[in-house]
C-alpha cells in the first residue's frame, strides 16, 4: 500500500460525503487506502454504507480530534500518510503522484505541508492559474491538508492524546524536527478548505477556540520547551490584556483555562519531552505558513 489517505469527522456528514467523493476520484484501489474515524457522531455513520471502500472507525462517543488522530494514524499501512480534515479536499493537478516525488527526491523530508485555500470557490480553475510556485523549509503545518512519511510518524510519539483540539500539528512538527527531519512547504500540492470564511467572519468571537489554545499552548510549552515558563508567563499577559479583560465571557473562560492548567500541571511533566536546543532555533528561525 503506498498512500493512506486519513480522515477524522465530527457532526458534517455533508462536508465528509462531499470531501469523500473528491477522494473516489483519484482512489486507486491497489495503491490507496482510505481511513475515516467517526467521532461520537450517530448521524455520520449513515454513510458507511455508501463509501464501502472506505475503512471505517466509530467511537460511539466523542473522543476528539487529536486522540482520534492518533487512534487511526496507527491503522495506517500506507508509505505515505495524507492527512485532511473532512471539509477540505485536494484540487491541484495529479496531487497524489506529486506528493510521491517530493518524498522520493528527499530522503530527509518528514512533513509536506500543503498550501491552504479557504473558501466556498465558485471558480477554482482561476485561483490555481494565479499562483506561481513557492516552497521553504518550514516548522508548520496546517492538518486540514499535509502528509507524512509513515516511517518517521512512527518514531514519533503522535498526534498527542494529552491535547484534545487546536494544537496537535505543533506537536507533531517539533517532534518531526527534534528527530532531524525536514518540514517542507510547497504550493504545488493545494487543498480547499472549504470553510465559510464570510459566515465565520459573522459568527464574531470563537469563545471555543480561545480557551483550548490557550491551555493547549500552554501544555506545549510544559511538554517541549527548555524553560517554558517566561512563554507562559507572556502567554497569559498576552491574553489577559486583549482578551479577558475587556469580556465577561473571555475572562471566565481564561480563569478556567488557568485552573486546567494547575489541574493538569502534573500529568503535562510526567509527558516531557524536551526539545533540543538546536529545534528551538529553528522554531524561532524558519519561515512560517500564512494561514
Amino acid at each position: 500500500m503506498k498512500i493512506s489517505f486519513l480522515i477524522v469527522t465530527k457532526n458534517r456528514p455533508e462536508e465528509l460525503h462531499f470531501t469523500l467523493k473528491q477522494l473516489q476520484i483519484i482512489f486507486d484501489v491497489n495503491n490507496h487506502e482510505v481511513l475515516v474515524f467517526i467521532d461520537g457522531c450517530k448521524e455520520t455513520e449513515q454513510l458507511q454504507n455508501q463509501f464501502n471502500w472506505v475503512k471505517w472507525y466509530v467511537s460511539d462517543v466523542s473522543i476528539s480530534a487529536s486522540p482520534a488522530r492518533n487512534f487511526l494514524y496507527c491503522k495506517a499501512v500506507g508509505e505515505i500518510f495524507i492527512g485532511l480534515d473532512d471539509d477540505a479536499h485536494l484540487i491541484s493537478k495529479n496531487p497524489v503522484e506529486t506528493i510521491k516525488e517530493y518524498f522520493s527526491a528527499n530522503q530527509n523530508l518528514g512533513i509536506l505541508a500543503f498550501l491552504e485555500i479557504k473558501g466556498l470557490l465558485e471558480n477554482l480553475q482561476n485561483e490555481l492559474l494565479s499562483i506561481k510556485k513557492e516552497e521553504f523549509l518550514t516548522a508548520d503545518f496546517i492538518g486540514c491538508g499535509f502528509a507524512i512519511r509513515k516511517s518517521i510518524y512512527e518514531k514519533t510519539n503522535g498526534f498527542p492524546k494529552w491535547i484534545d483540539i487546536y494544537g496537535e500539528e505543533p506537536c507533531l512538527a517539533i517532534e518531526v524536527l527534534d528527530l532531524g527531519y525536514d518540514i517542507l512547504f510547497t504550493n504545488q500540492v493545494i487543498v480547499n478548505h472549504r470553510v465559510d470564511v464570510k459566515k465565520r467572519k459573522l459568527q464574531g468571537k470563537n469563545y471555543f477556540r480561545f480557551e483550548k489554545q490557550l491551555q493547549n499552548s500552554f501544555r506545549i510549552f510544559i511538554v517541549y520547551y527548555r524553560n517554558p515558563f517566561p512563554k507562559i508567563i507572556r502567554l497569559l499577559w498576552h491574553n489577559f490584556k486583549k482578551y479577558a479583560i475587556s469580556d465577561k465571557t473571555y475572562f471566565k473562560l481564561y480563569c478556567k483555562a488557568i485552573g486546567n492548567m494547575s489541574w493538569n500541571l502534573r500529568m503535562l511533566l510526567k509527558c516531557r519531552n524536551q526539545m533540543t536546543s538546536k529545534t528551538e532555533h529553528k522554531l524561532k528561525t524558519l519561515k512560517r505558513i500564512q494561514y
